[in-house]
């Protein structure tokens, strides 16, 4: 038998180990997630509404904001908290990038223009040069968002700015556009093929020459303020890598045009 000293002896070590053991693993227990946790949460993304069936494809777990380009764009002007910025066009994710708003933008994909009228199409639409009839309403976007200002390249590479006399209303937004064409509001309206895409059946297609086709680029970026920067550069090649791409083509989207930023 041991005697009581030699028990008191290892009762004192094992008051002196125990502890130490349980704080190490406490350590490593919470060490874990504060090192990963943060680059795996859910980033928040201001994203093109030609965006909004897309992007929660390629990552589901990311909190979306969709609008039009401009609107977005005065929002983080404004301060708003947000990780990345996806536009569809150039112009506001190179203007924030030269006013210190974001990181350095890359092209992440590219679309391109059609006409839709209602499926049952009351004005017998089935050219763009149909457009200049009149009596017909026609719906496109205002000159500030992208969409509009597409619009109206296209109509100056047609040379058919007659369709602008028959424009009844300027939206903010491509899905805007989209909306009131399905609900039968205009005759015709010109939005992304990827947004036709997204209402089979509701709307009727209507291609427009390649030729004539402005270069319908999208650009995103991390945001500067953003407090996840490594989730936001992680964000933008899940888009970019061959599932993304992948995801896009399959929605009606472009491969990237140009060379991508870097």
């Amino acid at each position: 038998m041991r005697s009581p000293a030699r028990w008191r002896l290892h009762l004192a070590a094992l008051f002196l180990i125990v502890p130490a053991v349980v704080m190490a693993l406490t350590g490593i227990a919470s060490a874990g997630p504060a090192r990963t946790g943060k680059a795996n949460a859910g980033l928040t993304v201001l994203a093109a509404s030609s965006l909004t069936d897309v992007f929660p494809k390629i990552a589901p777990g990311n909190k979306y904001t969709f609008g039009g380009s401009d609107l977005l764009a005065a929002q983080i002007l404004q301060g708003a908290p947000a990780d990345v910025y996806a536009a569809a066009s150039p112009k506001f994710p190179e203007q924030l990038y030269k006013s210190g708003q974001l990181l350095k933008p890359v092209v992440f994909t590219s679309n391109r223009l059609v006409v839709i009228t209602p499926s049952s199409n009351p004005a017998s639409i089935n050219t763009v040069k149909g457009l200049c009839k009149s009596g017909v309403k026609v719906i496109i976007g205002d000159k500030a968002v992208p969409i509009g200002s597409y619009t109206r390249q296209m109509l100056t590479n047609l040379g058919l700015q007659c369709v602008l006399s028959n424009v009844v209303s300027n939206e903010q937004n491509v899905r805007d556009i989209l909306t009131k064409i399905t609900l039968g509001e205009a005759d015709a309206g010109f939005v992304y093929i990827t947004d036709a895409r997204t209402v089979p059946g509701k709307v009727k297609v209507i291609s427009l020459p390649g030729w004539a086709q402005p270069h319908v680029k999208y650009e995103m970026a991390v945001l500067s303020s953003s407090s996840n920067k490594a989730g936001g550069a992680a964000f933008i090649a899940q888009v970019l890598s061959k599932r993304g791409q992948t995801i896009m083509k399959a929605a009606g989207f472009g491969p990237p045009q140009g060379t991508v930023k870097r």
